[in-house]
């Protein structure tokens, strides 16, 4: 992966990722309708999915050197002991197509397999074909995209109102 490291997050990050918020433009316009606003980063801690304790949340940052060029926002064991739950997973523009994500990715499965988890659910903006790609290639079942107005959980945290045509994806790690 060139040097790209993957960590928990530290306070120290968040203005890398709140960088990286901001370059990915393109993913948030597509999700919500709206670029990120500066208080996503901190929102990162305290969103959780109805169920979930916070000792099942991870926020883990990639990094070159010193700077943030990605992030992955996990619910260990979520909805089920058997399950992960991905809210986010973004990569800087700057870093995409490099493999970095596939990597990250192919790890994190094999991560959460060995410690007996089977089930993993994503989300993508139903009209992201980067994401929906991306999740495709390593093995997803895209849903149909969800109207907002049905409320409740995405991924690991509650859907806000201007979240429409979300979809989720599902991978079985038994399957793999």
């Amino acid at each position: 992966m060139d040097g790209t490291t993957v960590r928990e997050m530290r306070p120290e990050d968040e203005p890398g990722v709140a960088a990286l918020f901001a370059s990915c433009e393109d993913y948030f316009v597509a999700a919500t309708g709206n670029p990120a606003l500066p208080g996503d980063v901190q929102s990162l801690y305290y969103a959780l999915p109805e169920g979930a304790d916070f000792d099942q949340k991870r926020l883990l940052v990639m990094c070159r050197g010193a700077s943030v060029v990605g992030l992955v926002d996990v619910v260990d064991r979520h909805p089920d002991a058997e399950s992960c739950s991905v809210g986010v997973f973004l990569v800087a523009p700057e870093a995409r197509r490099e493999g970095i994500g596939t990597n990250v990715a192919g790890r994190l499965i094999e991560e959460v397999a060995g410690r007996g988890m089977r089930k993993v659910a994503a989300t993508c903006p139903g009209n992201w074909e980067p994401g929906l790609g991306f999740l495709r290639s390593l093995g997803f079942e895209i849903g149909a995209p969800q109207d907002s107005s049905a409320g409740g959980t995405v991924g690991n945290r509650t859907r806000r109102p201007e979240e429409s045509g979300l979809c989720t994806a599902r991978l079985r790690l038994a399957d793999r």
